[in-house]
């Protein structure tokens, strides 16, 4: 199989709980790179907090916002904000239940409130720097949310409606935070308008995951791959297991295709 197009997730599959990224994962990376395989990262984080990351890599294309914008080579392929009303309704529901919440725009992070310590520790676990306090007039503009609950079983306290539902954040720490997943718009479908954009067949893409919001991604990818430290509910959708993200697991999983020359 010619493969053409690679995608990785950041927390948990690139980036190990210290934040740093493994020497094996950055060889891997520059390995398929050089055989002109063109590699995203696609993630839950908002685009403008991930550059970073994409500089440390050279990775300069991106699925951003659970699925919700799309860059390719620094050009906007795709964005789909969240329906007004829908946003008004999450936060109404959230205010109420007394839970922060955290809405991600195309250049900024903004929060219903910057004091509470679980919104410090939340900033601080995924070194959030664009951050401000939301205000109503960018309901509009929301591309993506997390929710910061009290507590791990709190998702069952909420009615969500038809087209959309929770991801719990597969991050130590952080599981009490849930995104929300539009059906329709999430990394799987972001994928399949980029590689019908790219005139690439599904077969020849390869994708990397550790948490629920990779479901979708993993299924519309020949080639799906679950870490060893993934959420245990998402290894039925991926086609392999691989190493964890402190265990060389994107390198072992390229290297069982073939892609790496050690």
């Amino acid at each position: 199989m010619t493969y053409k197009i690679l995608f990785l997730d950041i927390d948990g599959t690139i980036l190990q709980p210290n934040h740093s990224i493994e020497d094996s994962t950055k060889q891997a990376v520059l390995q398929v790179q050089a055989q002109g395989i063109e590699t995203f990262l696609a993630t839950g984080r908002p685009v403008h907090e991930i550059k970073e990351i994409g500089d440390e890599l050279k990775i300069s294309s991106f699925i951003g916002y659970n699925g919700a914008l799309a860059l390719y080579n620094g050009k906007q392929i795709f964005a789909e904000p969240m329906k007004e009303q829908t946003v008004h309704r999450l936060l109404e529901v959230a205010k109420k239940k007394q839970h922060e919440m955290v809405l991600y725009t195309d250049n900024a992070n903004y929060f219903t409130s910057l004091a509470p310590p679980s919104v410090t520790e939340f900033i601080k676990a995924f070194r959030l720097r664009n951050n401000k306090v939301y205000q109503q007039d960018k309901a509009n503009q929301v591309l993506g949310m997390t929710i910061i609950m009290n507590g791990e079983n709190d998702q069952y306290s909420y009615s969500l409606e038809d087209g959309i539902h929770f991801s719990q954040v597969n991050v130590d720490g952080m599981r009490h935070c849930f995104d929300i997943i539009r059906n329709q718009v999430n990394k799987g479908v972001g994928i399949q308008l980029l590689l019908k954009e790219l005139n690439i067949e599904k077969e020849q893409a390869i994708a990397f995951g550790d948490g629920m919001n990779d479901k979708e991604m993993l299924q519309a990818v020949g080639e799906g791959f679950a870490m060893g430290n993934a959420h245990e509910d998402l290894f039925q959708y991926a086609d392999h297991k691989t190493t964890s993200v402190t265990d060389s697991g994107v390198y072992n999983g390229l290297k069982f295709l073939g892609l790496i020359k050690e």
